[in-house]
Parts: structure tokens; sequence; C-alpha cells
């Protein structure tokens, strides 16, 4: 072969390596879309964290700027330019004349009622898992399901049933129960701390009473036979065994009730105000309301930093003491222990609590819809005059049934809390699926952590957070203040950590093989998701639906700051019903919150075959 030839063959295989070698800018760019669109969960889980940045990370940042940044009105009023760097609003929360008013005490009093109100949901909570998951109590199967009603409830109806029964003339409207029989209670028994101290620990001791029994119900019952089988009597092995094992959820019991009830509104507001006894939540409610952002801003950033902290304190705490939980492997349920004589005295116990934390409320805000006459037991002066508004003395408010209020609050409240819900649930199974599929990536990381921010921010603080964010238009997103939307939003974001958590944890049983083997057959991405993962994935998808929903429709906390005269909810209308002194006409309408999340709560054990008392014994 001639050198001629040689180099020709080399120049042709050197040139058609140059034409493969460097494809077009063109080309390169459709085989990295499509080498990208071939894993879907790359695209959902990248197009997952722009968004939930924006909308979970961008209102923390917006009233991080609010606290520091002036507003226009006190750039008017100063002769300063809307947006300047200010000190002003962290002073007059921390360091003004006005400071002990509207942070220092309403701080020291959110503590101390957080702290009583956490020992004695600790303490009933305590007592009462023990009793129903181990010992021979009357009636604990249904006791189990019964305790849990008080967190079911909506948070201001044990609240207004309290002031319905104890209320005096320091408050306006129609007498109070105990009035009507001709007994005035003193005001330390109708409001301020005590009450409110006493109504917090009734709505959250089924809390502590759920965590308790879960913890009961996975300790090894083994220690407890090996110890008893050497001698030990009950209280030793309930002092040296039981009680250390349940170190861990004691602690997440009492920061977590800590924290819950430091952003509590509604019982602060319903039961403080009238003897202006100001707590930390009703304190930025009312900055709030006077449009002193900057100071809602900086309340917000403690409330929430306080939240934070004891949150991480507990996951820190848990973690710690994981390592000395023993949990049997058997599945062998705790024989319950024989109370002999003391088996009444304790059913007695239990019975009271459910009657006063769950039926007594019910039968109180019940009566009061239905007396025309408070204290008045006469048949005749029973009946519905306030459900109808036909023939209500002193009162010149339509009916609930004919009320425009309650059939817009109504209808608002299915509106929002339903579709919230459903995004809710479905985007809790689209996090979990991208959390799943991209493992060990800084994708699944990051929105693992990001889906669970919102749990650890009070509600009051992060609506002042959306409220920051979504009162102005921003960009191409106008102003949702005022909208459905902007409610539906901090809804869907506040309950994503339960949507997100049950959605991981669907997917995690649910292994790569499945879609596999659709990809195989020529399935696509959309033809997958309809005929593979949702299938399996109905009971995760119900569970992520209802439980918002739930919380939805007795929600108030994270509402009552966004709501507007067209935006009204059952709970804000309650609230705005007391305001007025329509305390009846307030007690229907919560007692139709009470009866739509029991429903809610039924349909939940129908559709997935469980209940909320699942290992609570019986």
């Amino acid at each position: 072969m001639s050198p001629f030839k040689n180099y020709y063959i080399l120049e042709i295989f050197l040139g058609s390596l140059k034409l493969i070698e460097k494809p077009s800018f063109g080309v390169r760019i459709r085989i990295k879309f499509s080498n990208l669109f071939s894993r879907p969960s790359l695209v959902i889980g990248s197009f997952l964290v722009i968004i939930l940045t924006y909308l979970v990370i961008a209102p923390i940042f917006s009233i991080l700027s609010n606290s520091i940044r002036l507003t226009r009105m006190d750039a008017i009023l100063s002769g300063g330019k809307f947006g300047d760097f200010t000190y002003k609003y962290i002073d007059r929360v921390f360091f003004s004349s006005i400071s002990e008013n509207i942070f220092w005490t309403p701080l020291l009093n959110s503590l101390t009622v957080s702290v009583f109100a956490t020992l004695i949901a600790l303490i009933l909570g305590l007592i009462l898992a023990s009793l129903i998951t181990s010992t021979n109590i009357l009636g604990r199967k249904y006791l189990g399901f019964l305790l849990i009603i008080p967190y079911m409830l909506p948070s201001q109806a044990i609240a207004t049933a309290w002031i319905t029964m104890f209320k005096n003339r320091k408050v306006s409207g129609p007498l109070g129960m105990l009035e009507a029989f001709g007994i005035n209670p003193p005001d330390w028994l109708a409001y301020g701390p005590l009450p409110i101290a006493i109504c917090m620990a009734l709505s959250y001791f089924p809390f502590a009473f759920l965590l308790f029994s879960n913890a009961l119900n996975k300790i090894d019952i083994q220690l407890e036979e090996v110890a008893t089988t050497l001698g030990a009597k009950k209280i030793a092995v309930w002092s040296k065994i039981i009680m250390p094992l349940l170190i861990p959820t004691t602690m997440s019991v009492l920061l977590l009730t800590v924290a819950r009830t430091l952003g509590t509104f509604a019982t602060p507001y319903i039961l403080g105000t009238p003897a202006k006894y100001t707590l930390l939540s009703t304190s930025l409610y009312s900055s709030v309301r006077s449009n002193e952002s900057g100071v809602v801003a900086v309340i917000a950033i403690v409330l929430s930093f306080i939240g934070i902290m004891l949150l991480l304190v507990d996951i820190s705490v848990v973690k710690k003491w994981q390592r000395f939980v023993t949990v049997g492997g058997k599945g062998i349920k705790r024989p319950p222990s024989k109370l002999g004589v003391f088996r009444v005295p304790t059913t007695i116990f239990a019975w009271i609590i459910f009657l006063v934390a769950a039926f007594g409320p019910f039968l109180v805000l019940a009566l009061s819809t239905l007396m025309r006459e408070p204290g008045n037991f006469a048949l005749s002066n029973f009946g519905f005059a306030y459900w109808t508004g036909i023939d209500v003395p002193g009162m010149d408010q339509p009916g609930i049934f004919t009320s425009p209020e309650v059939i817009i609050a109504l209808r608002n409240s299915f509106l929002i809390a339903g579709s919230a819900a459903i995004i809710c649930g479905i985007l809790g199974l689209i996090v979990g699926y991208a959390v799943v599929r991209l493992p060990g990536s800084f994708i699944s990381a990051y929105l693992r952590q990001l889906s669970f921010l919102p749990y650890l921010m009070p509600g009051l603080a992060f609506a002042a957070a959306f409220l920051s964010l979504f009162a102005v238009s921003r960009g191409p997103i106008p102003a949702l203040y005022g909208s459905l939307s902007l409610l539906i939003l901090v809804m869907v974001v506040t309950y994503l950590p339960y949507a997100s958590r049950s959605g991981i944890s669907a997917m995690m049983q649910v292994g790569p093989e499945p879609e596999e083997a659709g990809m195989v057959l020529g399935a696509g991405f959309w033809r997958r998701t309809v005929s593979i993962l949702a299938p399996l994935q109905k009971s995760a998808l119900v569970v992520a639906i209802i439980l918002p929903f739930i919380t939805g429709m007795k929600e108030l906390s994270l509402v009552v700051m966004l709501v507007t005269p067209g935006t009204e909810l059952l709970t804000t209308q309650s609230i705005r019903f007391l305001d007025f002194g329509y305390t009846q006409l307030a007690n229907a309408t919560i007692l139709i919150i009470g009866v739509v999340v029991m429903i809610s709560v039924l349909i939940l054990n129908r559709v997935t075959k469980t209940n909320l008392a699942t290992g609570l014994g019986g």
C-alpha cells in the first residue's frame, strides 16, 4: 500500500472521529434534555425544590426583612424612605417604654400558662395511657377513642364552653349559665391564667395520651416479665424499668406541648381578653390589627425561634435516648394488670376526664343554642330559635341556618380546607416519590428537610410570614391578601409536613421494580403513574387528604390574621360572633365544625380500616 493511500485512509478516519467527537450545540442540548426526562424523579425533584423554596423559605426571609426595614407608613411619618434599614421595630419590642406591654409581660404570661398547661396535660396523658394500655379498667375499648376526641375539636371549643358556663357581667352579652342560677363566678375563675391553662391542658392532654400509649405498647414486655419473675413488685417495675424507657416520650410531650401552646391563639383570646391578660399570640394579633407590621415581624420571629429551638431540642433528646429504648419484636400484647378495688375509682376518674374535656363542652354548647333564656330548663324554653332565627330574644341577627355570614363561612371552609387537603395530599405523594427515588442525593435530603420546616413554626407566626410576603405584588406574583388563594396556599404549605411524611413512608414500601416493568413494556411516566403507582398509594393518599382536611376545618391560629370579610371561615366567624356578644351563634358555629370533623374522622377510620386510637389497647 502506497504512502499516499495510507494518508488518505488516515485522513478519512480522523475526519470521522471529528464528526462524532463534537456534535453541534443543539444536538448536545437535545441529548441532555433527553437524559434528564428519562429520569422523571430528577425533573420532579428539581421543580419541587424551586417551588417549595419560594413557598417555605421566601416568607421567612420576607418577615426577617420586615423586622429591619421601614414600612411605608413609618417612612411617611419619620420622613425616611420605604425599605430603609432600621432598628426601630427591634427597639420598640425589646427596649422601648411599651416593650413591657407588647412583649415582656406577654412572654412571661405565655411561658407561665404553657408550662402549667403542659404539666397538667402530661400528668393526665401518662395516667390515662397507663390505665388504658396496662390495666383492666372498665370500658378500655371505648375509652381509647373517646379520650382523644378533645384533640379533634376546634381549639376554641373548650374555651367557649368555659366562658359560656363561667362568664360574669365583666363581659356583655347573654347571661352565663351559672349567672342564670344566681351564682356570680369570680373573675379569676372566669378569665385569665387559670382558665386558660386548664382549657389548654384539656385540649392537649390527648396528644400526650397518644404518645405515651404508643410508647407503652412498644416496650418489650419480656423486661417486665423477667423483673416480675425475679420478685420485683409492680411499683418497682414501673419506677426502675418502664419510666426510664419513657424518658424520650416524656421529653417529647413536654417540648412539643409547650411549642403548641405558645402558638395557640383562640383560648388566650377568648379567656384572656376580658381580663386584659395578654400572651405572645394575642399580642401579635393586636399588632396585626394595629397595622404595626414591623412589630408583628419581630414578635413572629421570636415565636418561630422558640418553636424551632424546642423542636430541635426534642429531636436531639429523642436521638440521644433512642439507643436505650427496647422495642419488642414479637408483637406480644401487654396483659392487663388487675386493679382490684381500684378498678371502679379509676374507671370513674377516666370517664370524668372524658366528660369534662369532651362531652361536657359539647353539652354546654348545645344547651346554650337550644335554650331561649339561659338557666331556664322549662320544656317551653327549648327550641331552635338560634338556629332558625325565628323569635330570638334580644338579637337582631338571623339564625345559623339563615345567616348569610355563616353560609359564606361554611362554603369557604369546605372550599379552602378541601382544596388545600387535595393539593396537599397529591403534593405529599409527589414529594415522597422524589425523596425515595433519588436516594442519597442533595435533592432528596433538601426536600425531606424543607417539607418538614413548616412544622417547626407556630401557625400564627407562619401566617404573619405569609402576610408579609403576599400582602403586596412582587414581580409576576400578584398580591394575594384578601383572596381564597392565599388561605389555600398557606394551608397547603403548613400541612405539607404531614402529607410528605405519609408520602415518603408510602413510597418506601414500593420498590422500583413495578415502574421498571412498566418501562420495559413501553409505558410512559404518566401511564406508569396512573396504572401502577396510584393504585398502590390509595390508602396513603386518603390519609394525606383527610388529615389536612380535618385540621383545616378546625384551624384558627393560621388563618385569623389572613381572612377578610369575604373570606371568613367557620372558625373565624365564631370568633366574630363572640366579639359582638352573640355567644349562642358562636357556639352553634363551633358545633357545626365539631360535627364535620367527627364525620371526617369516621370516614377516615372506615376507608383506611384503622382508627386514631390504634395501639391504645383494648
